[in-house]
């Protein structure tokens, strides 16, 4: 039996509430000189001495408190363990000053009643029978009585047998090679490893390819003792250890399954709902460990692999016969048990004096598959210290020209849910809103990452001088001894940025910026800090392993906490909303130019790029002008930021993308075969690579009336 420990949180609630309100402003790592200028402020003097401020006060040792506190315990959206966690960062909020508010929502979640995989090989021998308990030596987390199995959330329900057919990472270009030797999906069961896409993608794609169901297992090669020692040994997966995790479509919409575009609401009629079958999956999909997964492998005959398939395990992959005496069958039972439950968001507000309509909205989910010590509370705990640091501040009187707006999600893990309904319940408000600032994996190592609009770049590089690092020197500067001209978390399609030293990301899907920026146009930032982690979404990510792998002085919470606090401080109180355009103008013809070269590969010779060229051409032109207005930070700056706000907006298309309106950004968007990659200038490029040359063309057109539009705003401004 686990000890529930409850005396112990409610010391720690104790402990951590009176520190969160009397701490003192003490520095625990020397003040950086304060920099002489900073993009949006014409004086940056006062500024400096508010930064600095803030700056001394996230905790390292409450950070880490605050975390333990989170994972005491397994909390799955809408448990009562959940709604705990709500309860304590509300109570968190309150005590930093926060108007604070729990919103809840009514929305359909799945939650497993059996999941049963049981592979027999040739003669009819069990193979193996799971999914085994995950399980190491000495971990005090792994047999509380509350860890859910194994299942994937939006997974269909179903009793199926059927040949197995592996495809590698079941990515869209996996599923072709198996088309083209002849492999006929349907009623088959395709096992593939995790990596390379989404994993609602390779559920996607198996479905559209006829398949009765997928598993997915995670190979050592990707995750395991093939990169390194694995826990408890190392930070690296243990062979039972399983990566559970949302199928939902979310590349075709992500929050309720029922609402798309509505808030679900505790008093939304029924008749505003939908099939959840629009982002939802009909077949099984059940994730399994490389231990489950091994016994399968290794009986699959059939032909060898094709180059880049074989993975970690130690014997020759085969795909697998799917027909006569050579074939693995494998038992698939999944009964999953779908309600509307309850959510919690947790919204904590500090108005703004000046424009209290101008909203600077920062957020991070709460809600974990499990323990979530990584994914997501180590960003948790860095937003608490965020808050506490603007708290300090507030007790001294400050109050920010804009309104800030702390959030914190749940049902994230299921399909984004929390912060999708939240905007849709918001959308008009969030038209005037600046920026969403995102942190989700706030810490699995040392190195920071980030990823934004082109817009903020800028903004992310010039605020990480100001914020020093564990390592010595600032975090720009460690980012930039570390980074390499193509970092594996940009996750994009687009070209590499020339010329500069850090390369940042772009933002695809697979977190809550998501519903912010492709959904309604807000600026948006998604910051973290990496490291060898391979517990991904198991039992394993729990407090042990953070301590013993992640940061077992909880530093790099510290430095998360100071780069998420300043994010909103910064932007809050800047003269003129300090958006590139210039940088992203540029990246806007760069991706043009890709999409035209693209296109002249794919045989689309016929398709005018020169429209959508010259529309970017003139926006680049506005953005100039503009700048250095931006700059000089004079005139009627209220009308100024309203234009420039209203420029990102412009690139939204009320009409949506080509089977998935939805999302409505002209410029980014999740891939419908990469999920959580981002796509660049997505309705043109997703044509290109389908050979459609009439959707391409209609493509190219509503992003040249995009363009023009913002070109205009911008313009209007002058």
């Amino acid at each position: 039996m686990v000890v529930r420990r409850p005396l112990v949180v409610l010391f720690f609630l104790a402990l951590v509430s009176s520190s969160f309100i009397c701490r003192p402003l003490a520095a625990q790592t020397a003040a950086l000189p304060a920099p002489s200028a900073v993009f949006g402020y014409g004086d940056f003097t006062a500024q400096a001495k508010i930064e600095e401020k803030f700056l001394a006060v996230p905790d390292a040792r409450l950070a880490g408190e605050e975390l333990k506190i989170l994972t005491a315990e397994p909390h799955l959206a809408s448990s009562p363990e959940d709604r705990k966690t709500a309860e304590y960062v509300a109570r968190k909020f309150r005590a930093a000053g926060l108007d604070t508010e729990i919103v809840p929502f009514r929305v359909l979640m799945n939650q497993p009643k059996v999941v049963r995989v049981e592979a027999y090989d040739q003669s009819g021998k069990l193979l193996m029978s799971g999914p085994t308990r995950e399980h190491v030596d000495g971990d005090p987390y792994q047999d509380d009585p509350r860890v859910v199995m194994p299942f994937n959330g939006s997974s269909g329900s179903g009793d199926v047998t059927a040949e197995v057919v592996y495809a590698n990472y079941g990515r869209l270009e996996d599923f072709d090679q198996l088309a083209a030797q002849h492999i006929d999906l349907h009623g088959k069961i395709v096992l593939a490893r995790y990596g390379g896409n989404f994993r609602g993608v390779k559920v996607y794609i198996a479905e559209q390819r006829g398949a009765a169901g997928v598993l997915i297992y995670s190979d050592p090669q990707d995750d395991g003792f093939f990169k390194g020692d694995t826990y408890p040994n190392g930070p690296w997966r243990p062979e039972t250890g399983v990566q559970r995790g949302s199928v939902q479509y979310m590349f075709k919409y992500p929050g309720d399954p029922e609402t798309p575009g509505v808030a679900s609401t505790l008093d939304l009629p029924d008749s505003a709902r939908v099939s959840r079958y629009g982002s939802q999956p009909r077949i099984i999909s059940i994730p399994i460990s490389y231990h489950d997964a091994a016994p399968i492998l290794k009986a699959l005959q059939g032909a060898g692999v094709p180059p880049g398939w074989q993975g970690g395990l130690g014997f020759r992959y085969h795909i697998g016969e799917v027909q006569g005496p050579g074939a693995v069958k494998v038992h698939l039972v999944s009964v999953q048990d779908y309600q509307r439950r309850i959510i919690w968001d947790v919204i904590g507000t500090v108005k703004g004096a000046e424009y209290p309509d101008d909203w600077v909205v920062l957020g991070n989910h709460r809600d974990a598959w499990v323990y979530g010590a990584v994914d997501p509370n180590s960003g948790s705990a860095a937003m608490l210290e965020a808050v506490h640091g603007v708290g300090a501040l507030m007790r001294e009187g400050w109050r920010p020209k804009r309104t800030i707006v702390f959030c914190s999600w749940d049902a994230e893990e299921e399909g984004l849910i929390g912060s999708t309904e939240w905007v849709e319940l918001n959308a008009k408000a969030l038209e005037r809103a600046v920026a969403y600032f995102n942190t989700d994996v706030g810490v699995a190592g040392p190195d920071f990452s980030a990823s934004a609009v082109p817009s903020l770049k800028q903004f992310l590089r010039e605020l990480t001088r100001s914020v020093p690092s564990p390592m010595g020197g600032t975090v720009y500067q460690q980012w930039k001894i570390k980074s390499t001209g193509e970092n594996e978390h940009r996750r994009s399609n687009a070209p590499l940025e020339a010329g500069e030293e850090v390369q940042l990301g772009d933002l695809g899907s697979g977190s809550d910026f998501t519903a912010f920026l492709q959904h309604i146009g807000v600026p948006a930032t998604d910051i973290g800090s990496e490291g060898p982690y391979g517990v991904y979404h198991s039992v394993f990510d729990n407090y042990k392993w953070f301590t013993e792998n992640a940061d077992p002085k909880f530093v790099y919470l510290q430095e998360m906490a100071r780069v998420f606090g300043l994010e909103a401080l910064r932007m809050a109180d800047a003269d003129v909303l300090p958006y590139n355009y210039v940088a992203y103008a540029r990246s806007i013809r760069s991706y043009i130019d890709a999409a035209k070269q693209k296109a002249a590969s794919q045989g689309l010779d016929a398709l005018d790029f020169a429209p959508a060229q010259a529309a970017a051409k003139r926006l680049s032109a506005a953005a100039e002008r503009i700048h250095d207005r931006q700059i000089a930070a004079s005139g009627d700056l209220a009308r100024l930021n309203l234009i420039l706000r209203q420029t990102e907006a412009a690139l939204i298309s009320e009409q949506g993308l080509p089977n998935r309106p939805w999302f409505k950004h002209t410029i980014y968007a999740p891939g419908e075969y990469t999920g959580y990659a981002a796509v660049v200038i997505p309705g043109v490029n997703e044509a290109v690579a389908a050979k459609d040359q009439p959707r391409a063309a209609q493509q190219l057109t509503v992003l040249t009336q995009a363009l023009t539009r913002a070109a205009q705003t911008l313009e209007g401004a002058q």
